[in-house]
């Protein structure tokens, strides 16, 4: 299959995926959290996608490959899209039985920081083309110091532990919140052993940590 064609078909999947996980459980089409967060994720999808396949497909292909070749990189993950799933569901059952009443506007609110989230993550990604979505080092990559980096080495992790944050938030749920927390410990397990990977594989990353000593949390760690 050609590029594009992969990328289409990956959309399609991700779509009907993403609708199934949050109206299923929902019992009800009459979900407008979970219709906004879909349009918010395929609008922002696709302009990225879009983006990117004209300008570095090689990059589109890191991306989509999911398949890890480090072991404890394998391990972490199998855990880490086992509560995904788990979390991604509760938001629906959440609408359905009325578990929580937010208010309008911290709804609002968080989607809107959702979206900021997206938007932090396309920018690190325009600044590291080697972001790939699996623990690697490509032949040719050099540390990335510039742009976030110069503050976060991993302002990638950060965008996406916002992102945990407020997800179930902005799809209207309290109860939710905790399951989506527990992702931000594996994210923090998969940044340690990614460290130890680029230290070992990356020249000059070791030196890139003694300049940048922050990993996650600005002036905190």
């Amino acid at each position: 299959m050609t590029l594009k064609a992969r990328l289409l078909l990956r959309m399609i999947l991700a779509v009907i995926a993403f609708g199934m996980i949050l109206f299923w459980p929902a019992g009800s089409l009459r979900f407008w959290q979970g219709w906004v967060f879909l349009l918010t994720w395929f609008v922002i999808g696709v302009s990225a996608f879009a983006y990117f396949y004209k300008h570095d497909r090689q990059f589109i292909e890191r991306r989509l490959e999911f398949k890890e070749r480090v072991q404890e990189q394998k391990t972490i993950m199998k855990f880490f899209y086992g509560f995904c799933l788990i979390a991604m569901v509760l938001p629906g059952l959440d609408h359905r039985f009325g578990w929580s009443h937010p208010p309008l506007w911290l709804t609002i609110f968080s989607q809107v920081a959702l979206l900021s989230s997206f938007a932090m993550l396309l920018c690190v990604i325009k600044v590291n083309r080697f972001a790939a979505r699996t623990i690697r080092v490509e032949p040719g990559q050099e540390v990335i110091s510039t742009g976030p980096y110069a503050v976060l080495r991993h302002p990638m992790y950060l965008g996406g532990c916002a992102m945990f944050v407020f997800i179930p938030l902005a799809l209207g749920s309290y109860v939710t919140l905790p399951a989506f927390l527990v992702l931000i410990p594996l994210i923090v397990l998969r940044l340690l052993n990614e460290e130890k990977v680029l230290r070992a594989e990356l020249p000059g990353y070791s030196e890139y940590c003694l300049q940048v000593r922050y990993r996650l949390i600005p002036f905190i760690w």
